[in-house]
């Protein structure tokens, strides 16, 4: 039987301790595509909290609906299960269409429930006004259209809403139930750099 010296496990001990202080230390670095920043190479500042409130006017009727049907329902549930509208839809300062416009909500929402009507939203709130003007905040997430105030977050933004996240509130302040024409006040709660 071949005898091991002595001094081969203390050895092979300290290659492996040697190996994953190794690992620890140089962790990251074994992926070229990514890296730590200083958020100061961005130019970001200080973190800070708004608050927005704006009217969303979803509008299906008249000679330019802001909101088109792009996909129908392919069943004949009470929900419209399917549906998606793709919107173009003005947000004011006031309730009414003829205050302010200080941006517009583009994207889509679709309704993703069977069993009540609860849409998915996805829109970039598009900013066209004062220091704001070319940034945008997106939102992504369920809109339960019967309850009084829906939550739904902020994913992200760009321009001066780079880094974003938040929360909006929407409440409905109008419907037409014959045109289905819809205001929606929206507070949106963001930080942001």
């Amino acid at each position: 039987m071949a005898r091991v010296p002595i001094f081969a496990p203390k050895f092979i001990i300290l290659s492996l301790i040697f190996s994953f202080a190794t690992i620890l230390v140089n962790g990251d670095q074994d992926h070229e595509f990514v890296r730590s920043m200083d958020r100061k190479l961005l130019g970001l500042k200080k973190e800070k909290l708004s608050h927005f409130k704006v009217y969303w006017h979803d509008i299906l009727t008249g000679p330019n609906p802001s909101s088109i049907q792009v996909v129908p329902p392919l069943n004949t549930s009470i929900t419209a299960f399917g549906l998606v509208r793709m919107i173009d839809n003005p947000l004011t300062l006031g309730p009414e269409m003829s205050s302010r416009m200080v941006g517009k909500a583009q994207g889509f929402y679709a309704q993703a429930s069977q069993q009540d009507l609860g849409l998915l939203m996805a829109m970039n709130f598009a900013f066209i006004e004062g220091k704001y003007n070319g940034s945008t905040i997106t939102v992504l997430g369920r809109n339960e259209v019967f309850s009084t105030v829906r939550e739904m977050p902020v994913i992200g933004g760009s321009g001066l809403f780079r880094f974003a996240r938040g929360y909006v509130q929407a409440r409905t302040h109008m419907v037409d139930l014959k045109t289905g024409d819809a205001t929606v006040e929206y507070n949106v709660y963001v930080f942001h750099y």
